[in-house]
């Protein structure tokens, strides 16, 4: 008969002695608990004493979170969360050197858990630390712990950043501005900065009067703190006011942080890891979103400054022929000119360009093809001005559509989002990436509007194709902008047709009734298939990582359900695994019998917390959570949705449950298609004899890798 779900088997450790094993009633007080362990050991007090894990994190068991002990847990017996931070303050601030360091030493690693951090905050413990970096005579190792411990405290949101002295914010950047610091407190400085940047608004103008970018630029070098050091330019990027971003993506171009970064990042002699991968990608978003503001101009037709851009346009198109001299001569002229150059209103294009989005975006991309690409501006428009069968491309419509477009693609003026990593290599590979990229993209357009012998009722049709050739190309994560040019002429129109009709044949294929019948005594058959893949994949298991404030500092866990499928093994790691983990490091388990369901989205538990990453849509979309008995959760954010897909089908396969998502839908199209279309060629090549009938064939058997992003 199993125990009762109230009832948990532990054993409990304490120095110097036999482990005690216990059965522990969750009904129960803790203090209860605590007092009748204290008694097996003689220890008197009880009260000053505390129940912590032994392994992983160590955190100290309270009421709040003792639901989450599994059986089998090893804890051990601990002096109370109060009684640690009061000896552990009274030893920081003794005058022997070598206590006080591993007094600081203990606290950079309690300070992570929340209950000790509680009370060593209550004690003033914060003020304490910040005094002792202002006093300026800690270095080395001492400096480094005071530092760690000064960040996990702040972390855990119980004091606001506000409070911090203007003191302590110098002498923070004091060590970041410093030529000769130890790497482990550069990082910590940087980090705190960067924290008092996103979390302080008044904090922001005075870390930003203390740090220069220049000085933050010249760290990049150092593969040690470069994750650090742009994710504080980031974060003063991102903090600074509408006014100031400009000023400071000119310091940027100045100081050469592209070029900086593309040699000594993204061509490094590192692989680029999780978080530096979403440092560029946040930098990429925000250097795009500079443009929002000519996005959303819309062109005043009655200024003149504005207006004589188009007169530019005009007169480099057409070798600045002389004007008439009449004034209605030149009106004609310039109107067939604006007819030649594609604008919709003839007459005063500037109207064209009063629609937002890309509203004198677009001007400036036309403008800056015109000038820096001239060659290619003149022979575009002339190749279409001359045309007189109707399959004239309109650069001028095509201009400010594509513009839009790239907007959307790129997503110019929407904020970074927590989870995504998707940066661009080739971005950082031109200090005029974005117009550079629009150049490229209107010599697509006005290839690919040739290729579909497109007229201006094609208009629309053009564009699509064009969408997705380009979010095609950018999916191969091209290093160059000679590489898109490369992969968007691998891209043709024939192509792209081709990929339709290929992709569009799980879908449109076999309609007749016949083989809607073959089709469905099929499915069973592959979907069995993709169940078993799917429990394999969850037999092999995959890493996940903890969601935290500080994405640098990552913590690792891993997942996998048992070979006989009857028990999910899962535990912390200290760093990503290479390759599969043995079930002896997965200390924590799950009968699969326990397990009632599985939610997704904002259904999670952790996803309704207020601290969820703001209920980022991203990481909305990649959470999930296993709810088991009694009322337990497991939860789960993936690393992208093909493990996301892997996970949910595998565990509603576990649970004899539908498998619903979108990579299953996908993959049974696909085997069903290749497997019909096994059996139909079979069909087309057996010589039916008079008798006896011929025996069906067996169904093909499988082993197929996914390609999913």
């Amino acid at each position: 008969m199993p125990p009762p779900a109230d009832i948990v088997k532990v054993a409990i450790e304490w120095p110097g002695a036999n482990a005690q094993l216990i059965e522990m009633d969750q009904k129960r007080p803790l203090s209860s608990i605590i007092r009748e362990v204290c008694d097996g050991w003689s220890l008197s007090g009880a009260e000053q004493f505390a129940l912590r894990y032994a392994d992983g994190p160590q955190l100290y068991i309270t009421e709040q979170s003792r639901g989450e002990i599994k059986n089998g847990t090893i804890l051990r017996l601990a002096i109370s969360p109060a009684r640690a931070a009061r000896q552990l303050l009274e030893r920081i601030q003794s005058h022997g050197i070598d206590a006080r360091l591993e007094a600081l030493k203990e606290l950079a690693k309690l300070s992570a858990d929340p209950t000790f951090a509680a009370e060593f905050i209550n004690m003033e413990g914060i003020g304490t630390l910040a005094r002792l970096v202002e006093s300026g005579t800690h270095f080395g190792e001492m400096l480094a712990f005071t530092l760690t411990a000064f960040l996990e405290l702040m972390d855990h949101g119980i004091v606001s950043w506000d409070l911090i002295s203007l003191s302590f914010i110098k002498q923070i950047a004091g060590y970041v501005n410093q030529p000769m610091v130890d790497v482990s407190i550069l990082q910590r400085s940087l980090a705190i900065l960067e924290s008092m940047v996103l979390n302080s608004h008044s904090l922001y103008h005075r870390v930003a009067q203390e740090i220069t970018v220049g000085q933050l630029i010249g760290h990049l070098s150092n593969q040690e703190i470069q994750t650090y050091a742009i994710a504080l330019i980031n974060a003063l990027f991102l903090k600074a006011p509408e006014d100031r971003r400009q000023e400071m993506a000119s310091t940027l171009a100045q100081k050469h942080l592209r070029s900086i970064i593309l040699n000594h990042v993204i061509r490094g002699n590192r692989p680029i890891k999780a978080e530096m991968a979403h440092q560029l990608y946040v930098l990429q978003v925000l250097t795009f979103n500079l443009l929002e503001e000519r996005m959303m101009t819309k062109m005043d037709p009655n200024d003149q400054v504005q207006r004589d851009i188009i007169f530019e346009l005009r007169r480099i198109a057409f070798d600045g022929e002389n004007d008439p001299t009449g004034t209605e001569k030149r009106k004609a002229m310039y109107t067939k000119d604006y007819k030649m150059l594609g604008f919709t209103n003839h007459v005063n294009p500037a109207m064209d360009f009063t629609q937002t989005p890309p509203g004198m975006l677009a001007l400036d991309n036309m403008l800056y093809l015109a000038k820096v690409h001239q060659d290619t501006y003149i022979r575009i428009v002339l190749e279409n001005s001359s045309r007189e069968d109707k399959h004239e491309c309109p650069f001028g419509r095509c201009a400010i559509e594509l513009t839009r477009m790239l907007c959307e693609i790129l997503q110019v003026g929407e904020l970074p989002n927590e989870g995504c990593n998707d940066y661009h290599p080739m971005f950082f590979t031109h200090d005029r990436a974005w117009e550079e990229f629009f150049c490229v993209c209107i010599q697509l357009l006005n290839k690919t509007w040739k290729e579909m012998r497109a007229t201006a009722e094609d208009f629309n049709k053009v564009m699509q194709v064009v969408r997705e050739q380009i979010t095609r190309a950018l999916a191969m994560k091209p290093s160059s902008l000679d590489q898109l040019k490369n992969k968007l002429r691998g891209l043709n129109y024939s192509e792209i047709l081709r990929l339709r009709q290929s992709e569009r044949m799980s879908q449109d294929d076999f309609q007749s009734p016949p083989i809607i019948e073959l089709r469905e005594r099929i499915q069973p058959e592959i979907l069995e298939l993709i169940k078993q893949q799917r429990l394999n994949r969850l037999c092999e298991g995959s890493c996940f990582r903890k969601l935290g404030n500080r994405r640098r500092q990552e913590k690792f866990w891993f997942c996998r359900l048992s070979l006989n499928h009857k028990v999910l093994h899962y535990g912390d790691l200290d760093e990503s695994p290479q390759g599969e983990v043995p079930f002896e490091l997965l200390s924590d388990k799950i009968p699969v019998s326990d397990i009632k369901s599985v939610v997704t989205g904002k259904d999670c538990p952790h996803m309704k917390e207020k601290s969820a990453l703001k209920q980022n849509k991203e990481v909305l979309e990649l959470a999930f959570s296993v709810l088991y008995d009694p009322d337990e959760t497991l939860n789960f954010v993936a690393p992208n949705k093909y493990e996301y897909c892997i996970w949910t089908d595998g565990l509603c396969a576990l649970l004899g449950r539908e498998m619903g998502s979108d990579l299953t839908r996908s993959d049974l199209d696909t085997l069903i298609s290749m497997e019909m279309k096994l059996r139909l060629l079979d069909l087309e090549n057996i010589t039916i004899p008079e008798a006896p009938p011929p025996v069906p064939k067996e169904p093909s058997s499988y082993n197929f890798t996914y390609n999913y992003s």
